[in-house]
């Protein structure tokens, strides 16, 4: 097989670890709200941390993002499809704010 071919597998044990890993970071906050352990706002903070804490995970364990030795040209498309989604979710939620102050 070529090099190319190589490139871009991962190993099983990374593969278990990452899944591992989502799987706690995903069981964690369900247990939060389910036993209410915080504050709405505290809690609402806690479950986009551990989701950014997830998207971090899937990044290096499944997509590879720190493989290769050419351009980035992969992770420049990442950091603008993260502006974009960004965009649209602030967004959407100051749109939403305006609206519930405004009625």
């Amino acid at each position: 097989m070529s090099n190319h071919a190589h490139e871009h597998t991962g190993s099983i044990k990374a593969y278990v670890t990452g899944f591992i890993l989502s799987i706690i970071l995903t069981l964690i906050p369900l247990a939060m709200v389910l036993n209410h352990m915080m504050a709405k706002s505290a809690l609402t903070f806690s479950i986009l941390l551990f989701a950014v804490l997830q998207f971090v995970i899937q990044l290096f364990f499944f997509m590879h993002i720190r493989d290769g030795e050419g351009p980035r040209y992969n992770v420049a498309a990442l950091v603008l499809g993260i502006i974009f989604v960004l965009t649209i979710v602030i967004g959407s939620i100051w749109i939403m704010e305006f609206n519930s102050v405004v009625q």
